[in-house]
């Protein structure tokens, strides 16, 4: 019997990627491995550009999380160039991100979160998607569904130039001023976007009462990790998407360290495996010990729980209401379950809801001074932003005619890398026992990455010279016979 189980292409998530699981044996899991199968170069061909393009070639990493690198590009900008934006070019783009953020938190929520959470982990493979969801919640909820994201597109369309791959966003600001006819018409959908941001609350909270395999999943320690989180806190420890500093807690909740997005090379480093093309970042105080959780390793997590665990609230009312009351039913801070992912995405939902319909309210948005002309070049820039899977960087350095002589990202799923592999490997232990294994139990072992809602394109995205290798070659019994391995060159 073999002792190798492949899943892949691993299914509902962005990019490609497999899962090889190792059997002992006795037919219970050894080891497994996530792979992430595809090699994005957007850090070494961003290099020799002028750096005001990049907020216009970052956006294209990825369709799914645009507008996330169109605003770090946007912050990292104004480094480069030391221009700090005016009021109103801050509230437009933050009003573009809140966009951004719920377009995004919707599509995971109900197209790739609900097939699980609605229909069931052992539902049939053919009705876990969007469609069984609909089919079971009923076309009107669908309708509502894709109106919220039409209108979070729209919102984002009207104030970027576009309803993905924004251009609107340039360094000292944004290009142009929101005027009050659509101030309006943004003021109009927001009030629809909140009242469905309380339906889907309001949803997801009798989901879990109505499925006892949910919550027996969310307790458990075989969907848990004891980890270190990183989030964006205002200076009131609340959550923030757009600005603030970089908050970190150990795994019993106590402030870590706190500091300031251009002092991330500080206290994040990567660490690299032949196996895969992404990294795994860890905090550097503490030190790489490799994939083993609790608070003598190094590993964090980013994302909407770790938000929630790292802050003291939400900085909007319902919002907030809705943050205590998961904390309330789910148990003590900080939460470590996976699976409660996918509720704090639905408090951020109404968070980013009420906050798009402040921001649009305000009477500084329609200001016409929305940008800072930038008058000369420091030469490096940092921009950071709480993408809907986590804490995301941009660094630029250029020389004094504006091109890019190196570039840095760390996006969300690549901090998330090493919980994702520790999550995945725990979730098999669980379920695969002596050789049995069926598309149910398979399933129940892609659940524990789903819930990270990885983005593949954005996180394979170092090309250092060449690509670290590793390939078997196998003969025609399908018998091992050589391995060659090309290791990464240093920088």
């Amino acid at each position: 019997m073999s002792k190798k189980i492949t899943i892949g292409p691993i299914t509902r998530l962005e990019g490609e990627a497999k899962i090889e699981i190792f059997l002992d044996k006795k037919g219970n899991v050894e080891d497994t491995y996530f792979q992430i199968v595809e090699l994005r170069g957007f850090e070494k061909f961003c290099e020799g550009r002028p750096v005001e393009e990049l907020p216009r070639i970052t956006s294209r990493i990825c369709g799914v999380c645009s507008g996330a690198h169109h605003i770090a590009s946007c912050k990292a900008l104004d480094g480069v160039y030391g221009v700090n934006p005016p009021s109103a070019g801050k509230k437009l783009r933050e009003l573009f991100y809140c966009a951004h953020s719920l377009h995004s938190h919707l599509a995971h929520v109900f197209a790739l979160a609900a097939p699980d959470l609605v229909l069931g982990f052992n539902a049939p493979k053919e009705k876990r998607n969007i469609f069984g969801v609909i089919e079971k919640l009923g076309l009107e909820l669908g309708k509502k569904v894709l109106t919220a994201r039409g209108y979070a597109q729209k919102i984002q369309s009207i104030i970027g130039g576009s309803e993905i791959h924004a251009s609107g966003g340039i360094a000292g600001g944004l290009s142009k001023p929101l005027d009050e006819e659509k101030r309006i018409e943004i003021e109009k959908m927001s009030e629809e976007l909140l009242e469905f941001a309380k339906i889907s609350l309001n949803l997801f909270k009798k989901i879990i009462s109505d499925n006892g395999e949910l919550k027996e999943i969310l307790d458990s320690k075989d969907y848990s990790l004891q980890t270190y989180y990183m989030g964006m806190v205002d200076d009131q420890e609340k959550v923030n998407l757009y600005d603030g500093d970089i908050k970190v807690v150990d795994p019993e909740g106590k402030e870590f360290v706190r500091f300031k997005a251009k002092d991330y090379l500080s206290h994040i480093e990567e660490h690299v495996e032949p196996w895969t093309y992404v990294k795994f970042p860890y905090l550097k105080k503490i030190g790489w010990k490799g994939l083993v959780e609790g608070i003598d390793s190094g590993i964090y997590r980013v994302g909407p729980l770790a938000r929630l665990n790292v802050a003291k609230g939400m900085a909007t009312p319902l919002a907030d209401k809705a943050y205590q009351e998961m904390y309330d039913l789910l148990g003590l801070k900080p939460l470590h379950s996976a699976l409660a992912l996918n509720w704090a995405r639905v408090v951020e939902i109404v968070y980013i809801a009420e906050r798009i319909n402040e921001l649009v309210k305000d009477k500084e948005i329609t200001d016409k001074k929305v940008r800072t002309i930038p008058e000369g070049v420091v030469g490096e820039g940092v921009g950071c932003v709480e993408a809907p899977r986590g804490t995301l960087f941009h660094h630029y350095i250029a020389d004094e005619q504006g091109i890019a002589k190196k570039v840095n990202f760390i996006v969300a799923t690549t901090h998330n890398n090493g919980p994702i592999c520790m999550s995945i490997k725990k979730a098999a232990q669980r379920v695969i026992k002596n050789f049995k294994v069926d598309d149910g139990l398979l399933n129940l072992v892609e659940v524990a990455f789903r819930a990270y809602d990885p983005c593949l394109a954005c996180a394979s995205h170092c090309l250092p010279g060449h690509m670290a290798m590793k390939a078997n070659i196998y003969n025609s019994d399908k018998k091992l016979i050589n391995e060659i391995i090309r290791k990464e060159k240093s920088r």
